[in-house]
């Protein structure tokens, strides 16, 4: 599992910033595959912050996906509510970072 310690404040500020996003991904019936997961793996490397749309899941199907998609995905689910999540990874590389975190 991907650990990425976030305090209260970041992750506030992290769903601040989510606010103003659109969903660039969203999940449908195909459900999670390999072509899901390297999409999420280009966005996450470009954005650091991608907001994910679930088409047709139901409640307990969306925890289930969000962890699983924290998991596998290597991110930090931010936030979540209602039929969209916020997830986020950090850029390895301090020149490349788009989100500046609050310390």
């Amino acid at each position: 599992m991907y650990d990425f310690p976030l305090t209260g404040a970041q992750k506030s500020f992290l769903r601040g910033q989510g606010q103003k996003l659109d969903a660039s991904l969203k999940l449908g019936k195909g459900g999670l595959t390999p072509a899901f997961f390297t999409e999420l793996q280009k966005l996450l490397k470009a954005h650091e912050l991608v907001k994910l749309r679930f088409l047709g899941a139901e409640r307990d199907e969306r925890e289930v996906l969000v962890a699983q998609i924290a998991d596998e995905g290597r991110c930090v689910c931010v936030g979540a509510v209602g039929h969209t999540a916020l997830f986020y990874r950090q850029n390895p590389d301090p020149k490349e970072r788009s989100v500046a975190l609050p310390a």
